[in-house]
């Protein structure tokens, strides 16, 4: 797994948000509708992303949560990194092996740590934005397939 649940909640949560792009907070109870996320779980998520400055929170009748900054400056490896913590500090091996490292590698080694290193990229290289807009772009088109109920629908 690249990432826990959590970060994938914490992930899914963060594109409804800058696919709705509103300037009026969202309550969490629509985010968890929408992704079908348990509402407490995803309630503990987004105080975890207020603390790292990726979310903030407004109180009040009218109140429920806001991306921190603009969409396009929010890279989905911070939003791993604030919920699942900084990468270790030694790779773990892929196989389950105590050992895995250019020293002593694994058998899978070769190939793994060069796909580890492309997620990394990957997950660095993609903001909230652009992957908003990929998500827009896929439910039109699934729309027009004649697919409705997709999760995570923005209505």
């Amino acid at each position: 797994m690249l990432y826990s649940k959590s970060a994938e909640y914490a992930i899914q949560a963060m594109i409804y948000l800058a696919e709705k792009n509103s300037p009026k907070p969202v309550m969490i109870s629509e985010i968890a509708k929408a992704y079908n996320i348990p509402q407490q779980f995803l309630a503990k998520i987004t105080q975890i992303l207020v603390r790292h400055h990726l979310l903030l929170t407004v109180r009040g009748r009218n109140g429920g949560v806001l991306l921190g900054r603009p969409a396009s400056e929010i890279y989905i490896n911070k939003v791993v990194q604030a919920v699942d913590g900084p990468p270790p500090e030694h790779e773990q091996c892929v196989i389950g092996l105590d050992a895995c490292s250019d020293e002593q590698p694994c058998p899978m080694h070769p190939k793994w740590s060069v796909i580890r290193e492309q997620i990394k990229d990957m997950l660095e290289a993609e903001n909230l934005e652009h992957l908003a807009k990929r998500v827009i772009e896929k439910r039109l088109a699934m729309h027009k397939l004649g697919i409705h109920n997709l999760v995570g629908s923005v209505d």
